[in-house]
């Protein structure tokens, strides 16, 4: 192993160094698994950067968030003696950058990674990818790693990849780098932590800070040492430090999207006690010294897809069993600790083991954008878990009305430029579509905007996306949040970044032609002459209050809606010109006349229509549209509302059921006549029957029993009256109906009118099983059997037995099967 240098302190992990070099000497890939605070992060880079398969050349190191690459990079480069990111050791982030020729470490975060695969697909001069923090398993993790793996099968098998973690599924990992992959483990040198729950569970997340507060203020004085706290978010953090107001200890906030000073304050020791207020982002990879106690609230933010803006938005959740023994692991790293969880144990009884992949869990559009600019199938990648396939075609439909895939699934233009904006293709699409300088700007505070929530309070705010957009440039409103705004500018001056705009650039153009751009399913059209009611592309109603400015506009481009049942109501949006979108999206417009089933009316209506994709214009009435074309149209909706609205009869279900025995015993010579085959066939065997029929309400006259029978050829017919009929007879000149819908087919009778039966006949020469439920004077079921003369000498005698008693004046003989049975009533009046 090469030698550390004299001046870097004794870490846990350098026992594991040996085996670590010697493994990626002898192979490419590795797995490396040490506790928290081992020191993998900074140690390991330095040691291998002396490799001789690193010579000349760099090692990405890969970080998760923002705040552990700065604190990595930083503590690498104090190690190195060059005070601060920049030589030797580089940083990459989404608002940092560091580095120069002498670099051979750079700390990037995992997006950063799949941006520059795509623009270096070879990633040349880099000779090892470190995967720090493996196990948490984020979209841009599973991505880099696949990409990476496929890059190392296809052009550079000398690249070096390890996956280094604390609670890492070594095997797991191992059996994706491949299957002579090392697993190389350091033990560490961990303190006892002490646990303690609360007696209660807490009744609503919202309590967490006031139950937080109080629980540092007992902590502070029960234990020794500083405290890290776990928080959900910055609302939480903030609302904890205003109620630890006085306490003898300095309070930090630890989140990222702090100022770089910020953090550092929470990241350095400091004079006295101090209190810090962290997201998840001090589960791992960060060490916050001085922590002997931790006091975790049990709650994460993690990203889900909001339906309201069809964008990624961060929701609260519970912690899993894995997380919370990694948050309580910070407590003992130089010391015993105490860890503090602010639930029971009942409840972390019921914890889930691990967080699930975001893989499995998130919208992939930004996924299968990228796997389509690398241009490679997913199936042909290496995954932990392969992304699911409904949401991967969800996904790759969203491209492809986002003008970024090729029906064929191929990549365009603008998807490659979209891919290049790393942010949500939605926004992506409306930044790509920005054309001069001021438009750029404009569609830079927009993509900010719609990151963030809505910077106006209040649910009767109005819904005009201009008044937030005014709010960056010295607007005002009562009811605007600051703190949310100047989130906003600072993203927008991202955005203006990636465009290559000037920051003071002032915003010009037209935000519906842009927001049209990124959300074509949420274009919205006046419905008929209510104000505030709207239909969107997507083909779902909407609206906003009949009183707000927009109510009247003729077309509009939605940004944010709350889901409301089956409508929706319009949060964010921007009028829109008819004539933008005909400039803009010439390909989209298209004029046909035709049938379509109108659900409110009930009825097929033939009209001439100018579309916009699905959303209709323009709509006037077609005269004298042809039968055929209505009849099609009918029964399509037939179909599509499942059936429901035919005149099913108890009759035409028995054929109906009869025809699928047949088919079971006899094969596809006999038609399938399920409700869903018939769905699928409706134009064959419906629509002829409904010319001159234009509404739900005419189906009533249909005779379904003769539509069933009528594709049988009449020797079908005769098959199916014999093998399978409808009634059976019974002793004394009864007969009685077969339900075939039940499994097996079932007769139902009074045991009197069997009596002198031993055996049922048989259905289709005995293919088709046929059981019999006796039924009591009252008409209720008391044994069933497809085995009478066994069920005569056995079952009868308890049925007997509980019948006479109740029924007395009715025939129980002893032996059923030679007994006769009683003769039919005369009919009334006779």
């Amino acid at each position: 192993m090469p030698p550390i240098p004299a001046d870097m302190p004794e870490l846990p992990v350098t026992e594991a160094l040996p085996a670590l070099t010697a493994a990626l000497r002898a192979g490419p890939n590795a797995v490396l698994i040490a506790p928290p605070g081992a020191g993998k992060t900074t140690l390991v880079p330095l040691v291998l950067r002396d490799e001789p398969w690193a010579a000349g050349q760099k090692i990405l190191v890969l970080e998760p968030r923002r705040v552990a690459a700065r604190a990595a990079a930083r503590r690498m480069a104090d190690l190195l003696g060059e005070g601060a990111p920049g030589q030797t050791i580089g940083l990459a982030t989404r608002l940092d950058r560091a580095g120069s020729a002498a670099t051979r470490i750079e700390v990037v975060t995992e997006g950063l990674l799949v941006r520059r695969l795509q623009s270096d697909p070879g990633l040349e001069g880099v000779c090892a990818v470190l995967f720090d923090e493996a196990h948490e398993r984020n979209l841009d993790t599973d991505l880099a790693l696949a990409l990476c793996l496929d890059l190392q099968r296809a052009l550079r098998p000398e690249l070096r990849l390890l996956a280094m973690s604390a609670t890492l599924d070594g095997a797991a990992f191992a059996g994706l780098l491949g299957p002579e992959t090392p697993v190389v483990s350091s033990l560490g040198r961990a303190w006892p932590v002490a646990q303690e729950y609360r007696p209660r569970d807490l009744a609503d997340a919202r309590d967490l800070p006031e139950a937080m507060a109080a629980a540092i203020r007992l902590a502070l004085r029960a234990h020794p040492g500083d405290i890290l706290a776990f928080l959900p978010g910055w609302g939480e953090i903030r609302r904890t430090a205003e109620r630890l107001a006085g306490i003898e200890a300095e309070v930090l906030p630890l989140h990222g999207e702090m100022p770089p000073a910020e953090q550092d304050r929470a990241l350095n020791p400091g004079a006295g006690r101090k209190v810090v207020l962290a997201t998840s982002i001090a589960e791992t990879s960060l060490t916050v010294p001085g922590v002997r106690i931790v006091v975790d609230g049990g709650f994460r933010r993690t990203p889900r897809l909001d339906p309201a803006t069809g964008l990624a938005r961060l929701v609260t959740v519970r912690i899993s069993k894995a997380a919370a023994e990694q948050r309580a692991g910070r407590a003992g790293r130089t010391a015993p600790g105490v860890a503090i969880r602010l639930w029971s144990e009942a409840l972390h009884r019921g914890l889930a083991p691990q967080d699930r992949p975001a893989i499995l869990e998130e919208e992939l559009s930004g996924l299968a954008l990228d796997l389509a600019a690398w241009g490679t199938a997913p199936g042909d990648l290496a995954w932990l878990d392969p992304p699911p396939a409904g949401a991967l075609a969800a996904a790759r439909a969203l491209l492809t009305d986002l003008d970024a895939l090729e029906p064929d699934g191929g990549i365009t233009p603008t998807g490659r430029r979209m891919a290049r904006l790393g942010t949500h293709p939605r926004l992506a699409r409306m930044l790509a579509a920005a054309g001069d300088e001021g438009e750029k700007a404009l569609a830079a505070d927009l993509a900010a905007l719609l990151e963030e929530r809505d910077p106006i309070r209040g649910r009767e705010a109005p819904c005009d996306i201009t008044l937030r957009l005014d709010l960056l440039h010295g607007g005002d409103h009562p009811n605007a949040d600051r703190a949310t705004v100047q989130r906003i500018r600072r993203a927008a001056a991202l955005h203006r970044r990636r465009l290559g705009v000037h920051g003071a650039t002032m915003p010009e153009g037209d935000p519906g032609a842009l927001l049209a751009a990124g959300f074509p399913d949420r274009i919205a059209a006046m419905r008929g002459v209510m104000a505030g009611a709207f239909r969107l592309a997507s083909g779902q109603g909407a609206r906003l209050g009949a009183t707000d400015p927009l109510a009247k506009a003729p077309l509009l481009a939605v940004a944010d809606l709350e889901l409301q049942g089956t409508e929706a109501r319009i949060r964010m949006a921007a009028p829109l010109d008819r004539a933008v979108l005909e400039a803009r999206f010439p390909g989209r417009f298209r004029r046909e006349e035709g049938a379509a089933f109108d659900a409110r009316s009930g009825a097929v209506l033939a009209r001439r229509r100018l579309r916009f994709g699905p959303l209709v214009l323009e709509e006037q009435p077609l005269a004298n549209p042809d039968p055929a074309v209505i009849a099609a149209a009918l029964a399509a909706a037939v179909a599509d509302r499942g059936l429901r609205d035919l005149p099913w009869s108890t009759a035409a279900r028995q054929v109906q059921a009869r025809l699928g025995w047949m088919r079971r015993v006899e094969g596809a010579a006999w038609p399938d006549a399920g409700d869903a085959a018939l769905a699928a066939t409706v134009q064959d065997w419906l629509a002829p029957a409904l010319f001159g029929r234009s509404r739900l309400t005419e189906l009533a006259g249909l005779n379904l029993v003769d539509l069933l029978l009528a594709g049988l050829p009449w020797a079908q017919r005769q098959r199916l009256e014999a093998a399978l009929p409808p009634r059976l007879p019974l002793p004394a000149g009864r007969s009685a109906a077969i339900d075939y819908a039940a499994d097996p087919p079932t007769l139902e009778a009074r045991p009197q009118y069997l009596f002198g039966l031993t055996r049922l006949p048989p259905l289709a020469e005995g293919r088709v099983p046929l059981q019999v439920a006796l039924l009591s004077p009252a008409g209720r079921p008391v044994a069933v059997t497809g085995d009478l003369a066994g069920f005569w000498k056995g079952g009868w005698a308890d049925v007997r037995k509980d019948m006479r008693g109740r029924y007395p004046r009715h025939n129980w003989p002893e032996d059923p099967a030679t007994a006769v049975p009683d003769p039919p009533k005369p009919p009334r009046g006779g």
